[in-house]
């Protein structure tokens, strides 16, 4: 009797390893590390907030930086800015990412890019049937459309480049593209698109040595923060208010780390974390030790899903309720 025991709890103990073994094996895209020092990296939505943080960071880990906006008063502000805080100067190029022609003409005066971060975003937070069907379009072509342009873009020099080192695709996501919030129904479809275009472009790309990531941050003080506040539904608040509110430069930190180490997922706190876990579905995976967290994971987080929803409905219901 002793020894079944044993050989039982033996087999208990080297289960985990030999799943662990198995994963190892069959987890793609492989491990692989990003370098940016001394290579270019290309920042779009670069003048102000997380992109401007993102620039500043690069820089100061050696990186030739160029970014990119419409206004050319706020890249020169973001140029001085960056300066008086590294000492180094960046590049600058302003271009409307949704016009193909002028990204193109754009990304080629800045010259062949190791890593891409399409930082570019709008977000205006209204239920679907107030919303003006102009500022819906708006939000889908820069923050997918104008994804699209600068991948488009970028790709054919990042493909044909001599250095054959890995290089880098990063698109600024959001928690919002990872679960849908009342009020976010057109950010929320932009940043979701996201997630669609970068699995499979991960598989078009990998070949050439190419590697996709994506990086949810949750809401974050930028200049555009305390505006989108204002005009938020009161449900949005209510619901979307728990993962608390992040700094632009904790925001760059996670997100550079993220694409150096070849993440396809980046979170950047830890209710990110938790939704990167229970989204994980299909996505590429590189490292088989979160391979095996997001498996023994996976009937727990979404018992814990089912509760966050159990409790937006309720906030909800009870809003309507007072309502009428």
């Amino acid at each position: 009797m002793a020894d079944s025991d044993l050989s039982f709890l033996a087999l208990c103990a080297l289960l985990p390893i030999f799943f662990l073994i198995f994963l190892k094996l069959i987890v793609r895209p492989r491990p692989v590390k990003v370098p940016i020092k001394s290579r270019h990296v290309f920042i779009t939505g670069g003048s102000s907030g997380i992109g401007l943080a993102i620039a500043r960071q690069a820089a100061t880990e050696g990186a030739r930086v160029t970014i990119l906006a419409r206004s050319l008063d706020k890249l020169e502000e973001a140029k001085t800015s960056i300066r008086l805080s590294t000492g180094i100067d960046v590049a600058i190029v302003s271009a409307d990412v949704c016009d193909f022609e002028a990204v193109k003409a754009a990304v080629e005066s800045a010259g062949p890019i190791d890593v891409l971060i399409c930082n570019q975003g709008v977000f205006v937070a209204y239920e679907l049937e107030n919303q003006d069907m102009k500022e819906i379009k708006g939000m889908i072509d820069v923050n997918l459309i104008g994804t699209f342009n600068l991948v488009k873009a970028a790709l054919p020099g990042m493909k044909n480049r001599s250095d054959r080192k890995p290089v880098s695709i990063a698109f600024m996501s959001s928690q919002a593209g990872q679960v849908g919030i009342y009020g976010y129904t057109a950010y929320s479809a932009s940043k979701f698109g996201l997630r669609g275009l970068a699995e499979a472009l991960q598989q078009e790309v990998i070949a050439d040595n190419i590697h996709v990531s994506l990086i949810f941050p949750p809401d974050t003080d930028t200049p555009g923060f305390a505006e989108e506040n204002k005009k938020k539904p009161q449900l949005t608040s209510i619901i979307a208010g728990s993962s608390g509110v992040m700094q632009s430069d904790e925001v760059a930190k996670k997100a550079l780390n993220g694409i150096k180490s070849g993440s396809f997922f980046i979170p950047c706190n830890f209710e990110g974390f938790l939704l990167s876990l229970a989204t994980a579905g299909l996505s590429p995976q590189r490292s088989y030790l979160m391979a095996f967290v997001e498996v023994i994971s996976a009937g727990i987080l979404r018992i814990a899903g089912l509760c966050f929803q159990w409790t937006w409905y309720g906030s909800i219901e009870k809003w309507h309720a007072q309502e009428k």
